[in-house]
């Protein structure tokens, strides 16, 4: 005989119903957005928790979603997405196209030439032959087939790298990059080689205002825009195509002088005068900034090709024959260095086990030795 339903069936058709209008809502409910479960909103399509008074049943806690569990199956998702997709991407190039690579150092391709930010974003180039602009910004550029900037001073060739993301070469980064893996005295090699190099040729200040050295003043004729714009003499980069060092870049011998970001030290002028040759005697002092490579219109005076050197004048010196270019450090991969071998744990040693004690009455190996003495 069934027992009486009696109170407890409506509690079990409430139970029921309770069951079904949550297994219809899920079923009809869009699933939310990735956002909404990364935000947690996704939380508001949960059923609540059932409160202490009231036991949830076996549908409300089947249904329940975990918000923390989707999130982190979401964001494992999302990060094993993007690190599949940055190893199919190629490594980075560790120089610009307009540098080339030496040891650890980008070195422009070419020598500098300068450029005018405009209003609009674009840039306009400024004509060779004039000074940079005070108080307005300029950046460096290095191309083929352009004259470059003279007219400079460090400072402001410092400036101009800076300003293009890039700074200064340093001495060693210049000379290395001029002279090669093989160490040459020239970008070409070991000998100098007649019209390889804008090099050479007379110099302009006496062809255009005169022998009296003691008549040349600084601003009217070695900063004289006419210098420049001789024929013949300045040449655009690249032009020499045969003055080209082993790396790569064109003109580091001749056409300008290249300011470097080193300045004149004790040490410099010691390393300079250690080196196997002769140069002119030339006036310096402590803080004197330092350009190489020589000019159109030097040879060996201050060394030859690449170990061309003045150390004569101030960081804000500029003429007619000081250019520059620019470097920055290469983006190479890390040096992957193989991880140390954790030493190896030590066993322990387990002690031997130690030999069974002999008894204090040892049995005897053959028959019982018979007593001579008497029975009591």
């Amino acid at each position: 005989m069934n027992p009486p339903l009696g109170p407890l069936m409506p509690m079990r058709a409430l139970a029921i119903a309770t069951f079904w209008a949550f297994a219809g809502c899920a079923e009809h409910t869009p699933e939310a957005p990735l956002a909404a479960i990364e935000t947690g909103a996704v939380a508001a399509s949960v059923p609540a928790e059932p409160s202490a008074s009231e036991p949830a049943s076996e549908a409300t806690t089947a249904r329940s979603v975990p918000t923390a569990s989707v999130t982190a199956s979401v964001t494992a998702s999302a990060a094993s997405a993007t690190s599949t997709a940055s190893a199919d991407l190629p490594p980075a190039p560790p120089c610009p196209s307009d540098m080339v690579l030496f040891k650890r150092a980008c070195v422009d391709r070419y020598e500098a030439h300068l450029v005018l930010p405009k209003a609009d974003g674009t840039f306009e180039a400024l004509p060779y032959f004039a000074r940079p602009p005070e108080g307005k910004p300029f950046e460096a550029r290095n191309a083929p087939g352009v004259f470059p900037q003279a007219y400079i001073s460090r400072t402001e060739s410092q400036a101009a790298c800076a300003a293009a993301s890039k700074r200064l070469c340093s001495f060693d980064e210049w000379r290395d990059a001029c002279r090669g893996a093989h160490h040459h005295v020239y970008p070409f090699g070991a000998r100098t080689q007649k019209g390889a190099c804008n090099s050479g040729k007379p110099h302009l200040l006496a062809q255009l205002f005169g022998e009296d050295r003691l008549a040349w003043k600084y601003d009217e004729h070695f900063n004289s825009p006419l210098l420049n714009q001789k024929e013949g003499y300045l040449a655009k980069s690249g032009q020499f195509e045969a003055c080209v060092s082993e790396p790569g870049a064109f003109d580091m011998v001749g056409n300008l002088h290249e300011w470097v970001s080193g300045m004149v030290t004790n040490h410099l002028v010691a390393r300079l005068d250690a080196e196997a040759f002769q140069r002119r005697k030339q006036p310096w002092q402590v803080g004197n900034g330092v350009f190489v490579g020589g000019f159109y219109s030097t040879s060996d005076e201050h060394g030859p090709g690449c170990l061309n050197v003045t150390i004569a004048h101030a960081p804000r010196y500029h003429d007619y024959s000081i250019g520059f270019r620019c470097c920055k450090a290469a983006v190479l991969p890390a040096i992957q260095r193989p991880k140390p071998t954790p030493p190896r744990a030590a066993q322990a040693v387990r002690p031997s086990e130690p030999k069974a004690r002999a008894t204090a009455n040892p049995a005897p190996s053959g028959p019982s030795p018979v007593s001579s003495d008497p029975p009591r």
